[in-house]
């Protein structure tokens, strides 16, 4: 069953739980999910205004991606539950079994995959946010900086399910990989965030 099909409240019941998924990766794509809709709430409410002819066409092109991407993120929940099910499976794996290295490092790969592709999606909507912000209704200002710090949050929180991921990893090789991508991505979208942020401030 899609924990997203569920009620809000449902959702917070089994994130709650004892329940392995979903966890910190389906809650970070529900809170991307979330800041990319605000964004996609300012750009719908800047379409059909008089004083934002100039910029519509651009925002109606930015709102077709957007809506996409927070598609892409609620599906996220999902994947990432899914993605951790083989290493709950391998840590269940006898440590006398000969197999269980071999499966675990498999399995961590595997688990790093969804949080890494959420930090992607995340770092994709904090740059849409950033148009909207500049060039969306001054009126609605305010929920695009809501929208960055949002999708900020998720991106964070993400990186850590990947982080915890690798540090248990054998190949240090393939690890610090997906570490420098997890970084290279905090470092510039997590400024972009603040950026966005900032500017907003100055606007109320």
């Amino acid at each position: 069953m899609d924990i997203t099909n569920e009620s809000c409240g449902e959702f917070l019941a089994a994130l709650a739980s004892n329940a392995p998924t979903p966890g910190g990766g389906g809650a970070a794509a529900l809170v991307g999910a979330v800041g990319m809709a605000l964004g996609n709430m300012v750009g719908n409410l800047t379409v059909g205004k008089k004083t934002y002819a100039a910029v519509e066409d651009e925002i109606k092109q930015l709102l077709s991606r957007c809506d996409a991407l927070q598609k892409d993120l609620l599906d996220m929940v999902a994947q990432d539950a899914a993605c951790f099910a083989p290493l709950a499976k391998a840590y269940g794996i006898s440590k006398d079994d000969p197999t269980r290295p071999l499966v675990l490092e498999q399995a961590l790969a595997v688990a790093c995959s969804a949080p890494l592709r959420i930090m992607e999606l995340c770092c994709e909507a904090i740059a849409q946010i950033r148009v909207f912000a500049e060039k969306g209704s001054r009126m609605a200002v305010s929920d695009a900086g809501c929208a960055a710090v949002i999708c900020k949050a998720a991106l964070q929180s993400a990186s850590l399910n990947v982080f915890i991921n690798t540090k248990s990893m054998q190949n240090r090789e393939a690890a610090e990989a997906r570490n420098l991508r997890a970084k290279a991505m905090l470092d510039e979208y997590c400024a972009m965030a603040d950026e966005i942020f900032t500017a907003v401030r100055a606007k109320l």
